[in-house]
């Protein structure tokens, strides 16, 4: 049981960073660049890039390897006081914790971090003090720019063994709160996620069982709804796999479309999401979405018909 001390800690301030191990570099580059509109930083030769989207100096990491999967989600906090204590929450609830090196703490452009694990085995990073840009973000695709800064990246759904563990390592060791929950079947897939916040976003975590990989998705958030429909067509006449189509969830609200990552999982672009407020209560949906984000089969099924109407008319 999540007891109401757990409920009102604010250790974490943000989703910080994603950490990517991918197989194939020049496809995440211009997928990063083009497709989502981030601006590529500190490239380090075959070894990877960073990919920039606010007044943070990086906020994803690209890494080769051959995992094609989450390598580490990064949490930000205030400072040493801040990682202290959460480390010896994570100690006292049987965790292992590992001090990050100086030279980790350099790669990862913040002042000091440390190596931990949530109850799936998802990888996580720990940190303060990030090194912020010294030039303002400009995308060449996405030119209002995107809601992050003190909300952080987006969001990230990773895989959970057992939930109600999860959701009680989150609220006990980083002081997040249960936005909501969905429950459901999404043709014919059983859906069961639970959504978690730590500022005004509506959530930066989400978990579920049934996933193939660490991460499910990550999501971006655009300021405005037509930046999502540019990234809708750049993305599909780059030859790019659609997951879901254009939709509107019922928790967050927000208007996205999914997609696969050169590594194959799966990304979300999205605009428009409400944000939490004081007295927020959370609750269960018995959906995925208001309409939309239905599989492109769909679309396929209904070309179909619709050449077969034409073919008997003629």
């Amino acid at each position: 049981m999540i007891g109401p001390e757990a409920k009102q800690m604010t250790a974490v301030k943000q989703a910080g960073y994603l950490v990517f191990e991918v197989s194939d570099l020049a496809a995440w580059e211009e997928f990063g660049t083009k497709i989502l509109g981030l601006q590529l930083v500190d490239r380090r030769g075959d070894s990877g890039f960073s990919l920039r989207m606010d007044g943070y100096q990086q906020r994803f990491f690209i890494e080769k390897g051959p995992a094609d999967d989450l390598a580490a989600v990064g949490w930000e906090v205030d400072g040493p006081a801040a990682l202290e204590e959460i480390a010896l929450r994570l100690k006292a609830n049987g965790h292992q914790v590992v001090e990050g090196s100086s030279d980790q703490a350099a790669k990862r452009n913040v002042q000091g971090l440390m190596l931990a694990s949530d109850p799936a085995g998802n990888p996580i990073e720990i940190f303060y003090g990030p090194k912020m840009a010294d030039e303002p973000f400009v995308s060449d695709f996405v030119a209002s720019g995107f809601v992050a800064d003190e909300q952080g990246f987006g969001h990230v759904v990773v895989v959970s063994k057992d939930d109600a563990e999860h959701e009680e390592f989150y609220a006990t060791v980083f002081g997040f709160k249960l936005s909501d929950y969905i429950r459901c079947e999404y043709f014919g897939h059983k859906i069961n996620v639970t959504f978690m916040h730590t500022n005004s976003r509506h959530h930066s975590l989400a978990f579920g069982g049934g996933q193939l990989k660490r991460i499910h998705h990550f999501m971006v958030q655009a300021k405005t709804m037509d930046e999502v429909g540019r990234c809708y067509d750049r993305f599909l006449f780059s030859g790019g796999m659609v997951h879901q189509t254009l939709g509107r969830h019922p928790n967050d609200k927000m208007f996205s479309f999914y997609g696969y990552t050169p590594s194959g999982f799966h990304f979300e672009f999205g605009a428009g999401a409400i944000e939490i407020e004081d007295g927020w209560e959370s609750t269960t949906h018995g959906k995925v979405s208001e309409w939309g984000h239905h599989p492109p089969q769909l679309l396929t099924k209904a070309y179909r018909r619709a050449k077969e109407a034409r073919s008997k008319e003629d």
